[in-house]
């Protein structure tokens, strides 16, 4: 497919899948994970990490609990997409295709 970018003249740069969904993936595979750690992972800065993961917080697809210095995050499967595109479809699909088991997505 990059070749085929390449081919056609175009230059943009683009992925299916955005930060907030990547953050969340990040997190659903290991939620005891340091926001620095997830933020490298991702390819954002550490501040970029920590406003999207307040987004997932307030939008109810992650709950954050703090375990002695550390946090540990609760990932909800049940959230729903916001597009209304998908909006009949939850986040524990996408969680269980990324990360080839459907239990972890209950975390």
């Amino acid at each position: 497919m990059a070749g085929m970018a390449a081919e056609n003249g175009s230059t943009r740069n683009w992925t299916f899948l955005t930060n907030h969904a990547h953050v969340l993936l990040a997190i659903a595979r290991n939620p005891t994970a340091r926001l620095r750690d997830v933020a490298d992972e991702v390819g954002v800065t550490e501040r970029a990490a920590q406003a999207i993961v307040a987004d997932l917080e307030a939008g109810g697809y992650l709950r954050r609990t703090r375990v002695g210095r550390r946090n540990e995050y609760t990932v909800n499967p049940s959230g729903h997409f916001r597009h209304p595109a998908e909006s009949d479809r939850q986040v524990g699909d996408l969680l269980a295709l990324f990360t080839g088991d459907p239990a972890d997505s209950t975390r």
